[in-house]
């Protein structure tokens, strides 16, 4: 799991293990989660692997969770790069978006501002993806982070589901990716959002990740990561904001390599 998707399998997630691997034994023919994590480990097989990842991730997510960053990239930072952007353009990519909820945040942010956006989600997870394309949320889900008026005007019912209407859903690119691979060419984004992905990482593998993200972000740009990570003990790159849990900037050190 280390060398594919960079994370730790933890104590607790080993104890999530039987519980989320149960289905995927069944769907694949297999007696018990024993025998199936026996047959892979045997005969490594890409699909089934991957299954077994999928499953283990912590996939879990909300709208707008945490509130504060949301808030500040609304209120002051969209406004911001707005006017220093040609032609008003802010470009963002929400890292490990899982199921859509973040991403989603952003745009009915930037949508209710009027303001020009680009944003890209990714995930390693082909299903989460699958959901996040799809804009389809159950009523705990939809409510999950959401004001009522908030859900009515993005979210239509169908069915038992609460379903983004088709505006919304155009404005986020969807990409199924893994952090650890090599980046390919791209846009450099202006914010990026990785929350609650690089805790769980190994520790290599995380100043990795962190490393790529220094890439792709501009020289000016704003990273926001979950408010109880700390990433000054795996990279240099990158400097907090005070009195802003989980934004970094790129830190003197960063810019003056980049030069």
């Amino acid at each position: 799991m280390a060398t594919r998707a960079g994370f730790r399998l933890t104590r607790d997630r080993m104890q999530l293990a039987e519980h989320r691997l149960g289905p995927v034994a069944r769907r694949e023919g297999f007696d018990g989660v024993q025998p199936m994590l026996d047959s892979l480990w045997a005969h490594p097989v890409a699909s089934l692997g991957w299954s077994v990842i999928e499953a283990l991730l912590n996939s879990e997510t909300w709208f707008r969770r945490d509130r504060t960053p949301f808030e500040s990239f609304s209120r002051e930072l969209l406004p911001a790069l707005g006017r220093a952007r040609p032609g008003g353009l802010v470009r963002i990519w929400s890292a490990g978006c899982g199921s859509g909820q973040e991403a989603y945040s952003l745009a009915m942010d930037a949508l209710d501002a009027r303001a020009q956006v680009e944003i890209t989600a990714t995930d390693l997870s082909h299903r989460a993806i699958e959901r996040a394309r799809a804009g389809s949320y159950t009523g705990f889900e939809i409510q999950r982070g959401l004001s009522a008026s908030t859900m009515l005007r993005w979210f239509q019912p169908q069915d038992d589901h609460w379903v983004a209407r088709p505006e919304l859903r155009e404005a986020v690119q969807f990409q199924r990716a893994n952090l650890l691979d090599e980046p390919v060419e791209g846009p450099r984004y202006d914010v990026i959002f990785c929350r609650h992905v690089l805790k769980d990482m190994e520790p290599t593998r995380r100043a990795s990740v962190i490393e790529a993200l220094e890439r792709r972000l501009v020289d000016d740009g704003c990273l926001f990561v979950g408010t109880d990570e700390r990433l000054e003990s795996d990279s240099v790159a990158f400097r907090p904001v005070n009195g802003r849990k989980g934004l970094f900037v790129k830190s003197p050190s960063s810019l003056s390599r980049a030069a």
